[in-house]
């Protein structure tokens, strides 16, 4: 059974924003979607009268709003929130056993930004626990018989379901990029730092991205804007970036067939006139792998320092061994380790540079959407990118042999988002091809 059924996100904003369109009507909609697909899909967090309070909330926007041409940019688009997220009127669990009052606090800042731009929460949407590895009861709604990635896990698969037009995600390893492309829709990770993680239950902090997930660029650079700091606005359409292929042992991570559909992707760049260069890269990309992994360990150790001794039974095995793991990482080599990101950052910005490149493509996935629930799917071809703290975009690019959606990810130098999510619009419409 294929659920996939994206909103109009940019199409609703100008609608709504207008007064062509109520956005009570796309709530009694999505309300009416949700009752027939979440029982197969499982996207979000239970939650009784969500149709009956997001048509209340509706109401007061528009009365906040009377005169369309003072309606903020996100007016009456429907947000879905990580349960790892603090939000008002809902508990975070973090997809996790622990009593939900060992983990809130204040609301999480990009989704007061989001919502001071208009949106409105659909709900919380399900995580794997703690943003790690095990995995919740969400499905794919491109193929309900695997899984949808994590640990972004609700977010993306509600945006591909058409719950809700964006979704807020976090990624510490491939946490946004990685389920974007399993569902076939659009994840965008920032530069290290450009939204803050104030309000969000920490897994790494090193490396813990706050991002979104959304049916395309379009709608990631509506929802950028308001969650960005800094944010400089999109720039004018320029000339064509010129993309660079990361040759090597990173690249050799990919499946075979993922590595196909790839070559396929850059085939057809190329013959619609993108200038597309291979450079050798991350040839250490063991020694990257295993840094990451002790700084999410450490990390992960150091943030349940107070919690692990009196829930450790409530854990998963999988955290649970990730967190004494990290015990084994000392202070004096996590501080190594974390010096190791910058310098990564570096390296990929100057082989960029020398080369006349703008920007880094990569597979989104190893392959496709794995069979079965008990596992999210390899996070490998993400984190470098995530290690390095440089923005990604994740794009729909075609389909494997089997129907599934494949992605496409692109990195650019850090700080650069609005270039990135610029290029991202304009090299959309090239990727849709199955040749």
């Amino acid at each position: 059974m294929n659920l996939f059924r994206p909103l109009d996100a940019e199409g609703d904003a100008r609608a709504f924003r207008s007064g062509a369109r109520d956005p009570a009507d796309r709530i009694r909609e999505v309300c009416d979607r949700i009752d027939r697909s979440e029982p197969e899909v499982r996207a979000l967090l239970p939650e009784p009268g969500r149709r009956e309070r997001l048509l209340a909330e509706a109401r007061a926007l528009a009365a906040r709003y009377p005169d369309p041409s003072e309606r903020p940019p996100l007016y009456g688009l429907l947000v879905g929130v990580k349960d790892i997220f603090n939000a008002e009127g809902f508990e975070t669990r973090a997809g996790s056993r622990l009593p939900p009052d060992e983990l809130g606090g204040p609301e999480s800042e990009a989704l007061k930004a989001l919502k001071a731009a208009g949106a409105l929460v659909l709900g919380k949407t399900v995580t794997t626990e703690f943003a790690f590895f095990a995995p919740g009861p969400t499905r794919n709604p491109r193929d309900l018989g695997r899984t949808p990635g994590g640990s972004s896990s609700g977010s993306a698969a509600g945006a591909a379901a058409g719950f809700f037009h964006l979704a807020l995600g976090t990624q510490t390893i491939g946490s946004i990029s990685r389920p974007a492309a399993y569902c076939g829709v659009a994840g965008w990770k920032p530069s290290y730092g450009r939204v803050s993680a104030a309000g969000v239950f920490p897994f790494s902090p090193s490396v813990d991205h706050i991002g979104l997930l959304a049916p395309d660029a379009r709608a990631l650079a509506l929802g950028a804007a308001a969650v960005c700091g800094g944010w400089k606005g999109l720039p004018a359409s320029a000339s064509r970036p010129v993309l660079a292929v990361p040759e090597g042992p990173y690249l050799d991570q990919a499946g075979l067939e993922a590595r196909e559909r790839f070559e396929r992707t850059v085939a057809d760049l190329a013959g619609a006139g993108w200038k597309v260069l291979r450079l050798p890269a991350l040839r250490d990309i063991g020694e990257i792998n295993a840094r990451h992994r002790r700084i999410a360990a450490a990390e992960m150790d150091r943030t349940h320092a107070r919690l692990f001794p009196k829930y450790e039974a409530l854990y998963a095995p999988a955290t649970r061994d990730l967190i004494l793991e990290g015990r084994k990482v000392s202070d004096t080599e996590l501080a190594a380790d974390r010096e190791g990101r910058t310098a990564l950052r570096r390296v990929l910005e100057e082989d960029l540079a020398a080369a006349g490149a703008d920007l880094w493509i990569s597979p989104s996935a190893p392959g496709p959407a794995p069979e079965g629930l008990g596992s999210t799917g390899s996070p490998a071809l993400n984190l470098p990118w995530t290690h390095a703290g440089l923005p990604t975009l994740s794009l729909p690019a075609g389909t494997f042999l089997n129907g599934l959606p494949a992605g496409l990810q692109i990195a650019a130098p850090f700080g650069r988002d609005e270039d990135l999510l610029r290029f991202g619009i304009e090299l959309e419409p090239y990727l849709n091809s199955d040749s």
